[in-house]
Formats: C-alpha cells, sequence, structure tokens
C-alpha cells in the first residue's frame, strides 16, 4: 500500500490530515481517536465504580477505639472527652461498614457527631488527625460558603463533591467515608422565631443538610454545581456517610448558665464547685442549649452525639508548645535546620508565651501568632548572616513582642 494512501481505521482521515498514524496488524489509527477512545474507557469506569468489587484504594482497616485515641494522643493534647467519642464514633462506623444485614436482623443507625469547643482548642484538629489514621475517604469542608439552593455560593451537595474528589470519584468508596463540617455553628438561624423572610445562609443550609445526614440518594454535580451545569451527575447514597460537626458556638455558655444557674444561693451551695463549673461550662453543653442557640430542632435530632473541647489551661498549652509529634517548638527548630542554623530556647520563654497566650484568649493558635511575632526579625536577617545557632532568650522575645501589634491586643 502507497505511504498517502494509507488512512485512519476508525474516523477514515488521511495520513496528511493528521498528525500521528499508529500501524497495527490489519488498520491504522490516529491521535484523535486514541484521545476519544480514553475519554470513553474514563467514562466507562467511573460508571462502574459503584461495584465495590473494583474498589481497591481503601481497604478496611478495623482500629480498637484505644487504638484510635493512643493515636490521636501523639497530636492533640488533652481533650480526653471528645478523644474517646470521637473513638468510638469512627469504630462504630468501622462495624457499620463491615455489618452484612441480613433478614429479620438489628439495622445499626450511624450516630453523627457534633463537637462544641472554644476557637483554638482542637476542634479541626482533631478532624484532621483522625483523617490521617483512617483508611475510608475523609473530607473537611466549611459551612460558612453554603446558601440555600438558588443562591450565590455553594449548595450542600458540594461536601459530596469533595468526598468524591479524595478519593477520586470512586462512588462506592465515597459512600463510607467520613465527613467533618467545621464552622456549624455559623449557619445558625439569626432570631429564635422562624422569619418570614429567607434566613439564605443560615435555616435554609441546615434544612439543605437534614436529608444529607440522615441518609438519602443524592445526585451530585462531581466538578460543583453552578461552575458546570452541563456536567453529568453521580448519584451518592449517604446512609453509611459519618458526619462530624464542629463549631465554637461563642456565647453558648450564657444560655448555659441560665439553665443551670449557677449563681445558687444558700448554706448548702459548694462556692469553689461552683467557681469551677463557671469556668468551663461547656461541659454542661446539651442539644437544648444548641437549639436555643439556633440550630433547628431536626437538625440535632440528626446530630445524635454531642460532645465538648474544654478550654485550654496553662499546662495544656505549655504542653502543646513541647510534647506532640508536630508541635510548634519543633516545628520552628525544623524552619531554622533548614537553613542550617540550630534554634535554642529557654524554659521561660515558653512560660511567657503561654502566659501571653492565656491574656488574648486565642487558644492554641495564639501560641503560633506569639511565636511569629517574637521570631519574624530573627527569620528575616538569619537566613543572609553565617550564624550557624540562635538562642531565643526570655529579654528577647518580650522585646519583640512589645515591638510587635499582637502587645496592643489587650482583652478584657
Amino acid at each position: 500500500m502507497a505511504k498517502n494512501t494509507l488512512h485512519c481505521s476508525f474516523c477514515g482521515r488521511s495520513r496528511d490530515e493528521v498528525k500521528i498514524l499508529i500501524a497495527g496488524q490489519e488498520g491504522h489509527i490516529c491521535e484523535n481517536c486514541v484521545e476519544h477512545a480514553q475519554e470513553i474507557i474514563q467514562q466507562e469506569l467511573m460508571i462502574r465504580d459503584d461495584n465495590p468489587a473494583t474498589n481497591s484504594s481503601f481497604k478496611l482497616t478495623v482500629k480498637k477505639p484505644v487504638e484510635i485515641k493512643r493515636f490521636l494522643d501523639e497530636y492533640v493534647i488533652g481533650q480526653d472527652e471528645a478523644k474517646k467519642v470521637l473513638s468510638v464514633a469512627v469504630y462504630n462506623h468501622y462495624k457499620r461498614l463491615q455489618h452484612k444485614k441480613t433478614e429479620n436482623e438489628v439495622e445499626i443507625e450511624k450516630s453523627n457527631i457534633i463537637m462544641v469547643g472554644e476557637t483554638g482548642t482542637g476542634k479541626t484538629l482533631l478532624a484532621k488527625t483522625i483523617a490521617k489514621l483512617l483508611n475510608v475517604p475523609f473530607a473537611i469542608v466549611d459551612a460558612t460558603v453554603f446558601t440555600e439552593a438558588g443562591y450565590v455560593g455553594e449548595d450542600v451537595e458540594s461536601i459530596l463533591t469533595r468526598l468524591l474528589q479524595v478519593c477520586n470519584y470512586d462512588v462506592s468508596a465515597a459512600e463510607r467515608g467520613i465527613v467533618y463540617i467545621d464552622e456549624i455553628d455559623k449557619i445558625a438561624r439569626k432570631g429564635d422565631n422562624p422569619s418570614i423572610t429567607r434566613d439564605v445562609s443560615g435555616e435554609g443550609v441546615q434544612q439543605g443538610l437534614l436529608k444529607l445526614l440522615e441518609g438519602t440518594d443524592v445526585l451530585v454535580p462531581p466538578q460543583g454545581g453552578r461552575k458546570h451545569p452541563e456536567q453529568k451527575l453521580v448519584k451518592i447514597n449517604t446512609q453509611n456517610i459519618l458526619f462530624v460537626c464542629g463549631g465554637a458556638f461563642d456565647s453558648v455558655d450564657k444560655i448555659i448558665a441560665r439553665r443551670i444557674n449557677t449563681n445558687a444561693i444558700g448554706f448548702n451551695v459548694n462556692k469553689d464547685q461552683q467557681e469551677a463549673a463557671k469556668k468551663n461550662l461547656l461541659q454542661f453543653v446539651n442539644a437544648t442549649d444548641l437549639k436555643s442557640f439556633g440550630l433547628i430542632p431536626e437538625l440535632l435530632g440528626r446530630l445524635p452525639v454531642v460532645t465538648h473541647l474544654n478550654p485550654l489551661d496553662k499546662p495544656t498549652l505549655r504542653s502543646i508548645l513541647t510534647d506532640p509529634k508536630n508541635s510548634l517548638v519543633r516545628q520552628y527548630k525544623k524552619l531554622f535546620e533548614l537553613e542550617n542554623i540550630q534554634l535554642t530556647l529557654d524554659d521561660d520563654v515558653l512560660d511567657f508565651m503561654v502566659e501571653k497566650a492565656i491574656e488574648f484568649k486565642l487558644g492554641a493558635r495564639g501560641l503560633r501568632s506569639i511565636f511569629e511575632s517574637i521570631l519574624t526579625d530573627a527569620m528575616f536577617e538569619l537566613p543572609s548572616s553565617k550564624e550557624s545557632k540562635f538562642h531565643l532568650t526570655l529579654e528577647y522575645a518580650k522585646k519583640k513582642l512589645d515591638k510587635s501589634k499582637m502587645s496592643l491586643l489587650k482583652v478584657a
């Protein structure tokens, strides 16, 4: 066969009309047809993804609650109550997934969780840390971006889009994943009474979440809803997806105080016990308080497990600086080490940072802000110098923090 008569066996284009013509035993194929074939293969594989037999990337490895908590202890200091609740919930989630449902047998329902805690106490860190351990798809989403359907913003279905992306669009894996919804308190309704006008980023979002949390078939846009309206929708069943919600619920302690009446008077009142209770009112939080805060009862019914994170005291903040695997001191030592500089600190510098973090009421995040304020000048100048060591003293730390804008952050 002459060269100029060669053509693609699929589309019929001649050798001159294409860039590449690949020869087979009895025919040829051009680069355009190869690309089309690849698209067809990808679409077919996505359709077959709902068959568990094709799922190989997420093999369940069951960890006992004690093992899960032990792993969390390496990265998160304190918060034993929240760790136990989270460990049990995740373990039970594993058991539900492995449980083969037979006729006339008890069906185990999932126990979604809501975590309440001040800013910087470790809610998001707990979620991120447990994601490292688990061999199920784990997505962390932010409730503040969602609005009611039809308004500018993201639909609640985009929560499942994130989960799909995490497991590379493997539907069967996504259907047994875990989702952490952060800042859940930001979608509380603005008034205590249902409003005649729309609360598009508050109550409307809560109602959109109801079926998602309980378990239903949801049609999910794989690339996010509003930017690609032409895409095919993927059906996901949320029956076996565990939802963990977290929020600071600022001022919920006032609601709790009103309910439990901490200002009791009388001869038999234990004043010390009463003062200790006042310092950590979140330990008494329940669904009634969250309803008063602005979460609708239907949503709270689908979040049966309510747990709290304790405010961070001095010993806990001190441990956060040095004890975890990814502690702040280790992180900054590593940063300096990358410049071949050895960083050393006095113990009283760490105590000074802890006192300032409590004064500013910023939790564990405040420690990083203080570290940055103190070390910014050093990190600016030392990489250009020939220094091989840097010793951080209390005098240097006080001087740099006083010069920074953080020193103006006085909290009453």
